[in-house]
This record gives C-alpha cells, sequence and structure tokens, in this order.
C-alpha cells in the first residue's frame, strides 16, 4: 500500500513539474537555448558572423521537432537495452553461482 502511495505522489510531482510553468506563463513562446543565445549575440553585436553554417536545416518547425523526438526515442531505446543486457547478465551469473552452490557437496566437519 505504501509503495502505491509513494509511486502516485511521485507522478503527482513529476506532473507538477511539467503544468506549473504551462500555468504560471502559458503566453510565453518556447525556444531552444541555442536559438535564444544566437538571438541575443546577434542582438548585441552587428558586426557578428557565425563561424560555420549547419550541414543539415529541416524545412519547418515540426519537422525539426519530430527529428529531435526520434533522437530521443533512439536514444532511450539503446539506453532501455544495454541497462536489461546488463541486468540479464547480472541474473545469469547469480543464477549461475546459485546452481553451482547447489551442485558441490556440503564438506563434513
Amino acid at each position: 500500500m505504501r509503495r502505491h502511495l509513494v509511486t502516485a505522489l511521485l507522478v503527482l510531482a513529476v506532473i507538477a513539474l511539467f503544468a506549473t510553468p504551462l500555468l504560471l506563463d502559458g503566453g510565453s513562446e518556447y525556444a531552444g537555448t541555442d536559438s535564444q543565445a544566437t538571438e541575443l549575440i546577434e542582438d548585441s553585436d552587428d558586426g557578428y558572423e557565425p563561424w560555420f553554417e549547419s550541414v543539415f536545416s529541416p524545412g519547418s518547425a515540426e519537422i525539426e521537432s519530430g527529428l529531435f523526438a526520434m533522437q530521443a526515442a533512439l536514444g532511450g531505446g539503446v539506453l532501455g537495452y544495454v541497462l536489461g543486457r546488463l541486468k540479464g547478465r547480472r541474473t545469469a551469473e547469480r543464477q549461475r553461482r546459485t546452481a553451482e552452490e547447489a551442485a558441490t557437496p556440503p564438506v563434513a566437519p
């Protein structure tokens, strides 16, 4: 019972972390820190020239958002796979040790 309460409270806390900024300042425009920094630099220095151009520029904000989501999903999948393999390896090692201990006859005093 207590475990379920803690889980529910943690889920509510995460939802509150996302919802609070939206409720407090719902009219603001969300942008990445890279674009905000670039705008600030361009506003403060009229002679600013970028060092390089992007290799690929998405056609719209929706495409950029979709690519970012795909990158996040791919990274999450790789992380989940690696963690699953590590846990499986640890479980297999424990089972192997348990089987070896069960197969070893007890030593008489």
